[in-house]
């Protein structure tokens, strides 16, 4: 009969199977295993630290063969990680190694301090309360990160103010596939990264279609009713100031001749001084644009997340599971990855299975570098506690001991003038 993976049953070589599974833990391509907070003080071997050595950089040589034309590569090429040792189908005693084993102290503190972190609530069911059931629940979590460099050419223009010129008289322009980007190629799997680059041999020159090459466009204020491609020159504007009289009047009844117009009447426009013309604002008068192909290149990873809970612990949400801490049963690191294979557990397999079958889609415009693919457990602990006909649960999650309480908790209240009001902005 299956049984879970944090079951209660305590094997006979408790000591011997804590060895194993201290091995197993880093068990795989060197480099690629990543280990979690819950793995912290397993000793490593000195020739792990050797075969680690190997792969110092963040991915190796060849990463970059398919980018610049070489083979692509080896989709079998992946790190071989020892599943076995588990017995039946969702877990095995194995990892009972890792349940967690809290007393009744321990999970009232922990409550307590849950509590005392939320403004008005009280902590007399959590120091009174019975605690009737404590439940050991299965949760594990399988991630499929897919890292993915995706390349597109856009056409920029600038004003050409001089200079040389990078054409196609100096060599053949390069595909987008083929600039050789290794010296910005970012660590491996992170969030999001982005660069320029300016494809070489892609510049032109070409007359500025704004001003038909001549560096100047026709004064949008004094030429506004023109034909397009002529203007006149000298044209003058009405002064705002003696509305065209040249004198000003007085309340005396005297008059002065306008100091705007100096006694006129008109004023050069304002905008182009009366030339008619005005500088290109496009090709900044020099009549001619440069034009050239960039290659925006963005790296980004593409996570796949997948929780499988028990019934006990299946009100908790996904991204709860995904922050804790547990132990990582495979970490696999590949071109693209496959299932992992677990010796004698058919529901890691499918599991692991599920995981890569919902592999994020990658844009036309993309290729995949890598991918990492990891399953892990993560203890729970469900606690209900009791008082009279009253009931409520929580739960203590990973091996950071995180207490999660979803809706209802007994000893809640607030007052008229309580600070954790939204309203209130002190």
């Amino acid at each position: 009969m299956e049984q879970p993976l944090l079951s209660e049953q305590r094997s006979e070589s408790g000591d011997k199977l804590s060895e194993n599974w201290s091995s197993y833990q880093y068990v795989g391509r060197a480099g690629s295993v990543i280990p979690t907070a819950a793995l912290a003080g397993t000793e490593v071997s000195v020739e792990e630290i050797r075969s680690a050595a190997a792969y110092s950089e963040h991915y190796p040589p060849s990463l970059h063969s398919g980018l610049v034309g070489s083979p692509e590569p080896d989709l079998d090429e992946q790190a071989v990680v020892y599943q076995g040792g588990y017995g039946g189908g969702p877990g095995s005693t194995t990892s009972e190694l890792h349940r967690q084993t809290l007393d009744e102290i321990e999970i009232r503190e922990l409550l307590i301090d849950h509590v005392g972190h939320r403004c008005c609530w009280g902590s007399r069911p959590a120091r009174t309360w019975k605690i009737q059931k404590v439940e050991d629940c299965n949760v594990y979590v399988g991630t499929l990160d897919t890292f993915i460099e995706e390349r597109e050419t856009v056409r920029e223009t600038e004003p050409y103010l001089g200079g040389s010129i990078d054409g196609r008289d100096k060599g053949p322009e390069l595909g987008i596939w083929e600039l050789d980007l290794k010296s910005q190629f970012p660590v491996l799997f992170i969030p999001h990264k982005e660069s320029r680059e300016i494809i070489p041999h892609s510049e032109s020159i070409a007359k500025c279609s704004g001003c038909a090459g001549r560096g100047d466009t026709v004064c949008p204020s004094c030429n506004a009713n023109q034909e397009p491609g002529f203007y006149k020159e000298n044209q003058m504007a009405q002064c705002s100031a003696c509305h065209g009289r040249g004198l000003l009047a007085h309340k005396d009844g005297s008059d002065s001749i306008c100091v705007t117009c100096n006694g006129k009447g008109q004023i050069p426009c304002a905008t182009c001084g009366s030339r008619g013309l005005i500088k290109c604002l496009t090709c900044k008068g020099s009549g001619s644009l440069r034009s050239r192909n960039v290659a925006l290149v963005r790296w980004k990873t593409l996570p796949t997340r997948k929780v499988s809970a028990t019934s006990g612990a299946a009100s908790v949400p996904d991204d709860v599971f995904h922050r804790a801490q547990g132990v990582q049963l495979c970490n696999t690191q590949a071109y693209q990855c496959t299932p992992a294979f677990f010796a004698d557990s058919y529901f890691l397999n499918k599991f692991s299975s599920e995981v890569i079958a919902d592999r994020a889609p990658v844009p036309h415009s993309a290729r995949v570098i890598s991918e990492r693919h990891t399953i892990s457990v993560v203890p729970v602990t469900r606690v209900t506690m009791a008082h009279r006909s009253r009931l409520f649960s929580f739960y203590i999650i990973g091996f950071s001991r995180e207490v999660y309480l979803k809706d209802y908790y007994p000893s809640r209240f607030c007052w008229v003038l309580c600070p954790c009001l939204e309203w209130l902005k002190l």
